[in-house]
């Protein structure tokens, strides 16, 4: 995977890291199921800090352009429907707006949304719970 930094560039590098990695999964260089490099290996590659890469990739898995999974690496998501990835992120974040706010109602703290967010992910789909439809 090429991907080049700009170091004078005003976008911050793990903006250059997520849009880059965005694009070539749109135009189908990196196509679904395909292993991205290690956060580490990447970060070195390109001469960036680990955790510049790390935020990176959860910008990618959080716009559902990627699956993360201890051991197994991350590795490109199964197609969604066409969305942009800018469209895409921009639903997310809309998505987070309103989550935040029922959260916050609630009297929630982030860490709190964060952990039920988790534990709603560690749950097998609706369909395969007992007592649900």
């Amino acid at each position: 995977m090429r991907l080049d930094i700009d170091s004078t560039s005003t976008v911050p590098p793990y903006e250059q890291v997520r849009a880059g990695v965005a694009a070539m999964i749109a135009d189908g260089r990196l196509a679904p199921g395909a292993h991205l490099p290690t956060i580490r290996q990447l970060a070195a590659d390109l001469g960036l800090a680990v955790n510049t890469v790390a935020r990176s990739y959860r910008e990618l898995e959080a716009a559902g352009l990627v699956v993360s999974r201890v051991r197994h690496g991350t590795t490109v998501a199964e197609r969604r429907p066409d969305l942009p990835p800018a469209e895409a992120m921009a639903r997310l974040d809309e998505a987070a707006r309103a989550y935040r706010t029922a959260a916050r109602a609630l009297g929630a703290t982030v860490e709190g949304a964060i952990q039920a967010l988790r534990r709603v992910d560690a749950e097998p789909p609706a369909a395969d719970r007992p007592g649900r439809a």
